[in-house]
């Protein structure tokens, strides 16, 4: 059948019941109802990458998210504690010692007469500090030997092992009491420096092992036979796909680093008065333990309610981080 045509050129098409429809009508709304692009994982429809993705679970996971909301609130007391303690920790009475809770002190007096409450806040600086310092040149001197012992491989690599042995030979507490014991500082980098000596063969293992598995990938071999050097298959290629594992670990050990500063606070060898720690205040309050038990709850409540959060970030940033668990 013809096509029927306006005066202006345009053409009409008929239809089965009589009418008909204009052509170039239809054509425009066909076009302004084409279907888009379906939507892909990530934005414009790329996928996400693995640091995109494990964010993606970690803001749904709602162990992350106490862990975070918990370790947000220690740095926050720790830079500025005059928050919600405005008290000096240094200031006692000792014709309040042992005494419990009162107005204005809500967790009473230690054997000094020094208000419980300010030192357990003022104590989290110096518990997350050490944690901090130490968790970063553990993984620092760690990732950067570990990384080059298993890229390299061969000598430095064997060197690396033999070394590692020796280092894993020293019980962590024993060596802190031999090497602490001859510090007279009161500052907190000698036990950073011993945390940090002690602690980097186990990242280091970890990085050498994780560089080793991915300088293996597709990706690595082409962009050598591309003509990359071999810092830049280091820098470019194999450290940001091989780092994962590191963080995992340091995340986890940051906890410990913390509750091992506790414990040589504790035996003596660690920070000593009048630095305010939560080990220091432990160690005074055991001798009065049947007495005045609030002297040791609220110290060592604090420092286990900071070691759990630390573990459960990282338990959380491991379960996002490890494919296998997906």
């Amino acid at each position: 059948m013809p096509e029927a045509q306006y005066e202006d050129g345009r053409a009409i098409a008929p239809t089965g019941g009589g009418g008909a429809m204009d052509l170039a009508t239809a054509e425009g709304e066909t076009l302004e109802k084409a279907p888009a692009a379906p939507p892909g994982p990530g934005r414009a429809g790329r996928p996400r990458s693995l640091w995109s993705d494990a964010w993606h679970d970690l803001r749904r996971n709602p162990v992350f998210v106490v862990a975070a909301l918990v370790i947000l609130f220690l740095v926050v007391i720790s830079i500025w504690p005059q928050l919600i303690a405005s008290g000096n920790p240094l200031d006692c009475d000792l014709a309040k010692a042992q005494q419990g809770s009162q107005p204005g002190h809500p967790f009473g007096f230690d054997g000094q007469g020094c208000d419980v409450y300010t030192r357990t806040v003022y104590g989290a600086r110096t518990s997350v500090t050490v944690g901090v310092c130490a968790t970063l040149g553990v993984a620092l001197l760690g990732s950067v030997l570990g990384g080059l012992a298993g890229f390299f491989g061969r000598a430095p690599d064997a060197l690396l092992s033999r070394l590692t042995d020796v280092f894993f030979a020293i019980p962590v507490v024993l060596g802190g009491l031999v090497l602490l014991s001859v510090v007279t500082s009161n500052t907190v980098w000698p036990v950073i420096g011993f945390m940090v000596l002690l602690g980097w063969p186990q990242v280091s293992r970890i990085a050498r092992g994780s560089v080793i598995s991915v300088k293996q990938n597709d990706y690595v071999q082409a962009a050598r036979a591309l003509g990359a050097s071999s810092t830049r298959l280091l820098l470019r290629h194999v450290m940001p796909n091989a780092v994962a594992p590191v963080i995992v670990v340091a995340t986890i050990a940051l906890g410990t680093y913390i509750s091992l500063e506790a414990t040589l606070s504790y035996l003596g060898v660690g920070l000593r008065p009048p630095t305010v720690s939560w080990g220091i205040d432990i160690s005074a309050a055991s001798p009065y333990v049947r007495n005045a038990p609030h002297m040791l709850l609220w110290p060592a409540g604090a420092l286990a309610v900071t070691v759990l959060a630390f573990i459960m970030l990282g338990d959380a940033v491991r379960d996002a981080l490890d494919p296998k668990l997906r």
